[in-house]
Order: C-alpha cells, then sequence, then structure tokens
C-alpha cells in the first residue's frame, strides 16, 4: 500500500469527545495525528459511522478548553476510524 500522505503522523494518545448527530456524546482515544487529521481506536467502527459523515469534536482533560473541531470520516482500519479535520470554507 503506498503512503500518499502529506502530512507526516505523530503518535497521540489522548480522550477525545465525540459529538454524533445520531449517536450522541461518544469518549474515544486518539492514536496518533497530523496537520491534516486523527486516528481514533473506536471498537466496531464501521457500524457506528460512514465514509464522508461530519461531526464536531473536542480534545479532553488539557488544562485550558480545547476547540470544538469538525471532523470527517475518511477511513476504516480494523482498530478504528480515520477522521480529516474539516475546515471553514
Amino acid at each position: 500500500m503506498d503512503n500518499k500522505r502529506e502530512f507526516r503522523r505523530s503518535p497521540l494518545k489522548v480522550q477525545l469527545r465525540i459529538d454524533h448527530p445520531v449517536h450522541g456524546q461518544m469518549m474515544v482515544t486518539t492514536r496518533d495525528i497530523s496537520e491534516s487529521g486523527v486516528f481514533v481506536v473506536i471498537d466496531d467502527a464501521r457500524s457506528l459511522l460512514n465514509i464522508g459523515e461530519v461531526f464536531t469534536g473536542q480534545v479532553q482533560g488539557l488544562p485550558v478548553e480545547a476547540p470544538v473541531v469538525r471532523l470527517e470520516v475518511v477511513r476504516f482500519e480494523p482498530s478504528g476510524v480515520g477522521l480529516i479535520f474539516q475546515h471553514d470554507q
């Protein structure tokens, strides 16, 4: 499999609160992050999420409140799901 990533990923394990329009709030753990997105560990992600879905997320447990960001589902792996950051146009 070719690695077509534009940005380098860095390992990062933090709690991320996802606010999903159908499933409500979900607490997940990140695996890695880059300038363009984040990978989160979710059991059975394919039954909860669909490619192209957009929802919000916020890192939890920081000394200051983290910004709420828009995330889009772009790929699945057995251990979780790849999300890209959506920026306002």
